[in-house]
């Protein structure tokens, strides 16, 4: 077995997120990840494009990358994707 073996984890968020929801949030998302090298699928079908969400979702990709592991987005709308990239956050929040 490799020592940094990759995999994949995927989780759902359904919203509205509030300011609240965030650390309980990052807190569980941390839980899911097993290893270094996992990327987290992050399913965000139906939620909200606000600026708490995508705060939210750039506070679970830091975390995941203080682990060495990183999230992408699935089933992004493309209200949440602009906004995402209108707060410059294109690079950090990737949609595949």
């Amino acid at each position: 077995m490799h020592a940094h073996e990759s995999h994949e984890v995927a989780f759902a968020i359904r919203g509205p997120i509030t300011t609240a929801d965030l650390p309980g949030l990052c807190d569980r998302v941390c839980g899911l990840l097993p290893a270094s090298g996992s990327v987290i699928a992050c399913d965000v079908v139906g939620v909200p494009p606000d600026a708490v969400t995508v705060d939210a979702l750039a506070r679970l990709q830091l975390a995941a990358r203080q682990r060495g592991c990183e999230v992408r987005l699935r089933n992004a709308s493309e209200p949440l994707l602009a906004l995402v990239e209108l707060m410059g956050l294109s690079h950090v929040l990737p949609d595949r």
